[in-house]
């Protein structure tokens, strides 16, 4: 069974993202799942629509959400994970489709969040598992 995956990642945070994406489509390939497509968004905010976009095409088994989230001086970086990953549960049960949470924060420093960024791996592993579990 080939899983094929869509990728949403955010570019906020680039330099990590990219990081956690490289280590994602590397941690795919050795589950034997391909990633067929990846839609780059402005920010983990920004993610809902794009994970929308790829939950509905019929040719993706399930997608992952790679992001970062890093600590400012408000609160905002709990605000932005909080919804965005509400609006991302939602959304793999509106389309009856594994949607995984590769996003680290809130409340990380820049150094938590490149000592997290192997969280994208587990979220390209729940997703391969996901698809494999429903499919049984």
């Amino acid at each position: 069974m080939s899983i094929k995956l869509g990728f949403v990642v955010s570019e906020f945070n680039r330099d990590l993202t990219i990081q956690m994406e490289t280590l994602a489509r590397e941690h795919a390939d050795f589950l034997g799942a391909t990633v067929e497509k990846t839609i780059l968004v402005p920010g983990v905010f920004d993610m809902p629509l794009a994970v929308r976009k790829l939950a509905q095409d019929a040719n993706i088994d399930a997608v992952v959400t790679i992001g970062c989230v890093i600590q400012g001086a408000t609160k905002h970086d709990e605000i932005v994970v909080q919804h965005a990953s509400r609006k991302i549960a939602d959304l793999a049960l509106e389309n009856n489709k594994p949607i995984t949470l590769g996003i680290s924060g809130p409340g990380m420093s820049r150094l938590d969040a490149h000592e997290r960024v192997d969280y994208a791996k587990r979220a390209v592993e729940a997703a391969v598992k996901m698809v494999k579990k429903l499919s049984e």
